[in-house]
């Protein structure tokens, strides 16, 4: 048995078996099968172990069901989708070796997957090694752009910043002084780099930043949040926190603020990788009032929406997926998108060949639930999105306080890195 085979991190699921289960690799009359020339298969790097399952794990039933959705509708090219799907347990270089595998071995026409930058950037040399397309769902740190990549999220100038610019106006807290707190790798450091040279391009001062990293699935915040309030309790303004902790640690430092009886109303935290997933088991009542930004949020507005949110609770009472069938998140409508960005080029382009896929994104769109339609041109892989800022509520989700008019252009290299 292979490495990959001991571990049970790759299942595979097809069509005809959607309604029966998954099948194993190590089923070799099923590969067999899987192969036939009328099957075009799709892979998912997305974790369901480890510190990012609880949002991780969901993107591989979103995935399958989108895939259900085209072949429910004659599959693409003539072919039914297949999609491949795995659990790199929140170990990076594992995505990378699966990535690999899946090309190579699974022939996969795309992958779909990571969450966090490190595992996307442990992916980016295989699939730039294999002319293949890595669909990443994730906002992030910006600063990439590889034609390998379709990044479907936002970069920092679609959405941090706006985010930011509200905490300081008048509308939102006129914030001026930034406890910056993130999980110590790229994504945290890169963003908090940009945010400090964005800080002084409107004249805030170094005294009025802290910056503090803390292990991916850290969980004891007792003593930071401590530094928090005594952040706070510092002349010069309005203090807010900037958090970039992910997976577990997010809960965990939420329990810690509530801990300790600190408001949005004292210190108002922006929380960049906040989901409607990350607030459930948590008595959101006294966390009502932080904020976070993304390009999708539940309380969206729309028909595109309503059909969303009722085709994934329907999936996942018929598929008895272990999440609730009432949250939705960024990330999954982004994992959503995605396919449907890839049936329309490989459409487009009559081919599932990558060089072809890639030439058939310009002009491409789609309508997002986000009651968006977003779209791809022909000057990088960055989808135009729209972009929300909510307020967390009392029901473990978001009210929405902004939104962009319209989906700016993105930016992928930020001009204060």
């Amino acid at each position: 048995m292979t490495s990959y085979s001991r571990r049970h991190f790759l299942k595979s699921t097809a069509g005809a078996v959607a309604a029966t289960g998954v099948s194993s690799l190590s089923m070799p009359a099923f590969i067999r099968s899987a192969s036939a020339a009328d099957v075009v298969k799709l892979g998912c790097l997305f974790s369901s172990s480890g510190t990012m399952a609880n949002v991780e794990g969901r993107l591989n039933y979103v995935i399958q069901m989108a895939a259900d959705e085209l072949n429910a509708a004659g599959g693409v090219n003539g072919k039914t989708v297949q999609v491949v799907t795995s659990d790199p347990a929140s170990d990076w270089p594992l995505y990378a070796q699966i990535g690999r595998q899946m090309l190579q071995q699974e022939k996969v026409s795309a992958l779909f997957g990571c969450w966090t930058s490190v595992s996307r950037k442990s992916v980016l040399p295989v699939v730039e090694q294999a002319d293949g397309l890595l669909f990443y769902p994730l906002h992030f740190e910006g600063d990439e752009n590889s034609k390998n990549v379709v990044y479907v999220n936002s970069p920092p100038a679609s959405s941090v910043l706006p985010a930011v610019d509200y905490l300081m106006s008048d509308d939102g807290v006129t914030a001026k002084r930034f406890f910056m707190l993130g999980s110590d790798y790229v994504w945290p450091r890169t963003i908090n780099k940009q945010l400090k040279a964005y800080f002084k391009s409107k004249g805030i001062p170094d005294s009025a930043l802290k910056e503090e990293y803390v292990p991916l699935g850290f969980s004891n915040f007792q003593t930071l949040v401590n530094q928090i309030r005594a952040f706070a309790d510092e002349p010069g303004g309005q203090p807010v926190v900037i958090l970039t902790t992910v997976g577990s640690s997010i809960p965990d430092f939420f329990r810690e603020f509530i801990n300790q009886g600190i408001k949005s109303t004292d210190v108002p935290v922006l929380g960049l990788d906040v989901v409607e997933a990350d607030l459930e088991g948590l008595d959101t009542a006294p966390l009502v009032g932080h904020l976070n930004c993304w390009a999708y949020l539940q309380q969206a507005a729309g028909p595109a929406n309503e059909r969303f949110l009722k085709d994934w609770s329907a999936y996942v009472d018929a598929k008895k997926a272990p999440f609730k069938g009432d949250v939705v998140i960024d990330p999954m409508v982004s994992a959503y998108d995605s396919v449907h960005l890839w049936a329309l080029a490989a459409k487009k382009a009559g081919s599932f060949e990558v060089p072809q896929v890639r030439a058939a994104f310009d002009g491409i769109s789609f309508d997002c639930p986000s009651g968006y339609k977003i779209k791809m041109t022909a000057e990088n892989n960055y989808v135009y999105r729209g972009v929300f800022i909510g307020s967390v509520n009392e029901k473990q989700g978001f009210d929405i306080l902004w939104q962009s008019e319209d989906t700016p252009k993105p930016v992928p290299f930020s001009p204060f890195s």
